[in-house]
């Protein structure tokens, strides 16, 4: 959904000359080298992120192990679309600017995520189409880039365009529908925007040698024969109790284009096999010398969007888990990167499934009188699903909204995106967030959630502030 650029930490940048400082001190073997991830990392010329909801930093444990382990991080959502231009025009950037200051003070660098993805779309950009929509995205990379130009390590410029499945093709949105060179756009505009970013593209289900890897593939490979400027590409790794064995095979093929590839967003689920799986991931990174480093999405398990999969490297009163010692003697192992010069920095947003992502909606339910409606849409897989939600204001608009869905019995809510979630199981109510809730007559917002067991059946209620 990163899904980057980096950062490096100093009290003051001036942008070139101390972003470069910056840059070096985090690469810095340091007297603690190995017994850290971000340690470790930078002992090999590489960096180990995290994804960070920037409202946890006032949470003494979550900044504890947030500072100690990792060298760099991505926002969570604080730098998406919907989030840094509620209202078209109007840039918000204050989630991003703590994020960076946050990064600075504790030298980290910081992986921007994301300029353009079809989901987490502002209200208002889901109404264009055409050329207006074009124009508009453009815009948007453009004034976000510039603003955060110079701090941000490397920017994912456009997330999850591919189609899941065997086609290897486009995957259908408002962007595409603009013309099939939006993500040539996007990448140009981006680079004039923030020349010394590494500009990045990022997807998920691009664990192996698969039809959608190669569609990406095929893509990276098109843009490097003509310039356009694509310096990475993020491979999510949202995983399960196994490793594809072709993982470092992919990962290799990409690096031989010339491009830089980066684990943006790996999550494992828990289990006996968890911590195999994220060493595997950690060696493979290590073995192609332009794997440049690695992010996990949240710091401790209560901070995964996956929920009861607790899978991430530590508990919640963030104690190390099996895995972290499995990733730490994977890194401390493993080569360096030769002669690295830059330091590494994803993510999105919310990430999707693992498997799979939601559609968008097919029906806009029709405005709901003086109130709100919501209609809701639901893929599923073995044993869970996500569901997209549509909020149609009615003719007096909102100030705010909250819908509420009944759960089929045995199934639960593990993660949610632009609402907050009361409940997650039974009847569950979703209430807007600071950048959606106020909507005019007529106008649509969209929100999300992950749930385990079956979504089948549910009919959503909205009541509108």
């Amino acid at each position: 959904m990163r899904p980057k650029r980096a950062l490096l930490a100093t009290a003051t940048l001036a942008v070139a000359g101390a972003l470069t400082v910056g840059m070096t001190l985090a690469m810095a073997p340091s007297a603690s080298a190995g017994t850290t991830l971000r340690a470790a990392a930078a002992e090999k010329g590489r960096y180990f992120g995290a994804a960070v909801a920037t409202g946890k930093l006032s949470n003494g444990t979550y900044t504890t192990v947030l500072n100690r382990e990792f060298n760099s991080v991505v926002a969570e959502n604080e730098m998406k679309w919907d989030a840094t231009e509620p209202s078209q025009g109007r840039f918000v950037y204050t989630g991003g600017d703590r994020l960076v200051s946050h990064a600075q003070a504790n030298g980290m660098s910081v992986r921007g995520h994301a300029l353009l993805w079809y989901q987490q779309q502002p209200v208002w950009a889901q109404n264009m189409s055409g050329s207006a929509l074009r124009s508009a995205m453009i815009n948007h990379v453009t004034q976000v880039a510039t603003h955060f130009r110079g701090k941000i390590y490397a920017w994912d410029v456009v997330n999850e365009a591919f189609a899941d499945g065997n086609s290897g093709g486009r995957r259908d949105s408002n962007l595409q529908r603009t013309g099939n060179d939006w993500i040539e756009a996007a990448f140009r505009a981006a680079r004039t925007a923030d020349p010394g970013a590494k500009l990045c593209y990022n997807d998920y289900n691009t664990d192996g040698i698969n039809a959608k890897s190669t569609g990406i593939y095929n893509m990276v490979r098109d843009f490097k024969s003509r310039g356009v400027p694509i310096d990475c590409v993020g491979f999510q790794s949202h995983l399960g109790t196994s490793l594809s064995s072709d993982y470092q095979a992919n990962l290799q093929r990409f690096a031989d284009l010339g491009v830089e590839v980066q684990i943006t967003e790996l999550d494992v689920m828990t289990g006996g096999n968890q911590a195999n799986v994220f060493a595997g991931v950690t060696r493979a990174c290590m073995n192609v010398s332009r794997c440049t480093g690695i992010t996990v999405w949240g710091v401790r398990d209560c901070d995964s969007w996956r929920g009861s999969d607790n899978a991430l490297l530590f508990d919640c009163n963030g104690n190390k888990k099996p895995a972290y010692d499995a990733v730490l003697n994977a890194l401390n192992s493993g080569p360096s990167i030769p002669n690295p010069t830059t330091t590494p920095p994803r993510p999105t947003t919310t990430p999707p499934n693992p498997t799979t992502t939601p559609p968008n909606p097919t029906t806009t339910p029709p405005p709901g009188g003086a109130g709100c409606s919501a209609s809701v849409s639901v893929n599923s897989w073995t044993g869970g699903f996500v569901a997209t939600v549509k909020v149609t204001a009615g003719s007096s608009g909102t100030r705010g909204w909250t819908v509420g869905l009944t759960l089929p019995g045995g199934t639960s809510v593990t993660g949610t995106w632009s609402a907050s979630a009361s409940g997650s199981s039974g009847t569950v109510r979703f209430t807007n967030v600071d950048y959606n809730g106020q909507l005019g007559a007529g106008q649509v917002t969209e929100f999300g959630f992950q749930g385990n067991g079956s979504g089948a059946g549910m009919t959503p209620t909205c009541t509108a502030s």
